[in-house]
């Protein structure tokens, strides 16, 4: 990685992949979602907020698990919700 900006980024030392391309929480109510992002913390994959249930984000509400990945692919990115930090990584 590189530039880690925040100390939640900077503590992250392997990036936790998604098991599978799906929203877990959306697969269960036979909901949609747009685009994914996985929990550093406990490798969670959920959905975005630009999806309607916004999973990720009540994820994080609930359990302050600080940082995520784009579970997308091709997108190499965290991002840290307390410090609302953006990293890009190979």
């Amino acid at each position: 990685m590189k530039d880690p900006i925040c100390k939640h980024i900077s503590g992250i030392t392997e990036i936790v992949q998604p098991k599978e391309l799906v929203c877990e929480e959306c697969t269960k109510v036979g909901g949609e979602w747009l685009h994914l992002r996985t929990c550093q913390s406990c490798g969670a994959t959920l959905c975005c907020d630009s999806s309607p249930a916004k999973h990720m984000t009540r994820h994080y509400i609930q359990t302050n698990h600080p940082v995520v990945i784009s579970a997308e692919p091709g997108e190499n990115w965290l991002w840290c919700y307390p410090d609302k930090a953006f990293v890009e990584y190979e």
